[in-house]
């Protein structure tokens, strides 16, 4: 997919906080190597920087553009460009951290068990991701495709929620694991602006379908998906609107 740094970081508050609180919870005095996976234009990276400064450092992103601004920020960190799917650690590291960025891939039922394989023993995974998939935020992107005149283009990309429910990921990885601990936090963010919502997705979640569109589908698009979500996510009389989003969050200790 093609990134778009300033639409993802319009958002950038609230797309930080569950990183915050995830990064709250790792018990780690000083790791020697972290390894920051779907770094983005390296947000989370800063924290981790802040947090662990003589750590050797590497986020590792697929969007060429978000690692741009991620080494304008940063430029004392390493920036690897590489799809997830393919990457493994080129040295075993103290600390594995994912923010919002392995729902984009699929096959958790082997990708989790071999992110482990790039942990030294005892070092530490820590995943966070979105898990508000059958939120109407998610299920108008259906109920657009299926509508409207691109329905042809579009439904191919439709498919099951790519983050399973919090047993599934104790089955996998328990076995694999000193301690574990897997839990859930449902997030009430006050949005604000012209339809929020459908501008929060525009920088994720709509990326391939509007990459699959025209440019002169987008707002055809766009428009219908915004009027259906206006109902689900109603503007309040102080002009905020309230988007409920659930994550998915996973810490654990490599055996």
């Amino acid at each position: 997919m093609s990134w778009n740094p300033e639409q993802y970081l319009r958002f950038s508050q609230p797309r930080l906080r569950p990183a915050i609180d995830l990064l709250g919870r790792i018990a780690l005095d000083s790791p020697q190597r972290i390894y920051d996976l779907g770094c983005g234009a390296g947000n989370v990276t800063a924290l981790l920087r802040a947090r662990w400064p003589a750590a050797a450092l590497t986020g590792v992103d697929s969007s060429a553009a978000m690692l741009e601004k991620a080494a304008t920020a940063l430029p004392h960190v390493s920036w690897l460009q590489q799809s997830l799917d393919q990457w493994r650690a080129e040295a075993a590291a103290d600390l594995i951290f994912s923010n919002a960025a392995l729902h984009w891939l699929g096959d958790h039922e082997h990708l989790f068990p071999r992110l482990l394989t790039s942990l030294r023993a005892g070092g530490v995974l820590a995943v966070q991701m979105p898990r508000n998939f059958a939120a109407p935020s998610h299920t108008l992107i259906a109920d657009t495709v299926r509508a409207g005149p691109w329905r042809s283009q579009l439904e191919s990309l439709l498919g099951p929620p790519p983050v399973s429910e919090p047993a599934f990921y104790y089955s996998v990885l328990a076995p694999l694991s000193q301690t574990l601990d897997i839990w859930e936090t449902e997030y009430l963010q006050v949005l604000s602006g012209e339809d929020p919502v459908k501008e929060w997705t525009k920088g994720t979640a709509l990326i391939p379908y509007l990459q699959r569109l025209s440019p002169a589908q987008h707002r055809p698009f766009e428009s219908d998906y915004a009027q259906r979500l206006r109902t689900a996510y109603p503007r309040r009389a102080d002009g905020t609107t309230l988007f409920p989003f659930k994550r998915l969050f996973i810490l654990l200790q490599r055996k």
